[in-house]
């Protein structure tokens, strides 16, 4: 089983199973990346000593060499241990790295399947969990947490990862626009509810995995916005679904929450939205004009642009951690 792209889960689910077999697995984590690395901090993979590998740490440059140096025994005795891979030009080129690419990776040797379970199971019931190593003993610790991105940290002796529910994704309205979000949002592996209590809505046929619910706006966010790697984004330009939608998101623990308008529609919400009792800091969390500002003004662009600036708070690239309009 070859596999590059895989969720956290997936990998942690595949690694508790391949213990139960008996089979002798390690997980590898992305410690830390210079350059062009292809996979960010925090990327997993595992793999076994008959070959087999799930996830990816560089997209594809380095799985088959680490597998094999793993299966020759060539990582060495002691476990966790750290390695490196990119160091010089020479091993760059020949691995296939970007140019100038540097992979710092930690490999772990897993005995056990009950801590993983244990992890899955908390993640199944919406909690936010931290898996911290000690890089000096190997001990294995989990930690509730409460900032969603807060993802992942390496310092000199520990090395934590942030594990829980997949990204989720609510949008109010099903329209043309909605369609296009929810595309953008599925290849980014998000977990997409559409509300749109309305008859008029679109009639087409919801792509695969895409869940719909037609009760009030405000009480989808109650019901579906239960966890902090939330998303909420109100797209019907109709204050009587927007409006207590936003207000109910806005009292959550969503981790964004946005609203398409233009600049004088966003403000008259605003102000809606402070006579229904939000405070200036609550406001302060509503992105509107949603969206990052590319000029857009076709669809497919606005959609873009909204999926383009959570994206960028969720990798807190802080250029963009200021809101910008999408568009109209």
């Amino acid at each position: 089983m070859k596999t590059l792209y895989s969720t956290d889960s997936e990998v942690l689910e595949t690694a508790a199973r391949w213990l139960d077999e008996g089979r002798r697995v390690a997980l590898v984590t992305v410690a830390k990346t210079w350059g062009s690395s292809p996979r960010p901090a925090g990327a997993l993979m595992l793999m076994a000593t008959d070959g087999a590998f799930v996830g990816s740490v560089s997209g594809g440059c380095v799985e088959e060499d680490l597998v094999m140096r793993y299966r020759a025994g060539q990582l060495g005795d002691e476990y966790p241990t750290l390695i490196d891979y990119g160091i010089d030009r020479t091993q760059a080129t020949r691995l296939g790295l970007p140019c100038g690419g540097r992979l710092e990776l930690l490999v772990e040797l897993l005995d056990s399947a009950a801590p993983l379970r244990q992890l899955l199971d908390d993640i199944r019931s919406g909690q936010l969990v931290a898996r911290r190593v000690c890089l000096n003993t190997g001990e294995v610790s989990l930690h509730a947490v409460s900032d969603a991105a807060d993802a992942f940290a390496y310092q000199a002796d520990t090395l934590s990862k942030v594990f829980g529910p997949r990204w989720q994704l609510l949008l109010i309205g099903d329209g043309q626009l909605t369609r296009y979000v929810t595309q953008l949002a599925l290849m980014l592996d998000y977990r997409v509810i559409i509300c749109d209590p309305r008859d008029t809505a679109a009639a087409e046929p919801l792509p695969q995995g895409v869940e719909r619910v037609g009760m009030m706006p405000d009480e989808a966010v109650q019901t579906c916005v239960n966890h902090p790697r939330s998303v909420v984004v109100a797209l019907t330009h109709d204050p009587k679904l927007d409006d207590m939608a936003l207000f109910e998101a806005l009292n959550s623990q969503a981790f964004y929450v946005g609203a398409i308008g233009s600049k004088l529609n966003s403000e008259r919400r605003r102000e809606r939205l402070q006579a229904l009792g939000l405070t200036a800091t609550q406001l302060q969390r509503l992105h509107a004009p949603v969206g990052l500002p590319i000029g857009s003004h076709a669809a497919p662009e606005i959609a873009l642009a909204i999926m383009a600036e959570v994206t960028a708070l969720r990798n807190r690239a802080t250029q963009v951690a200021a809101h910008h309009p999408a568009g109209t």
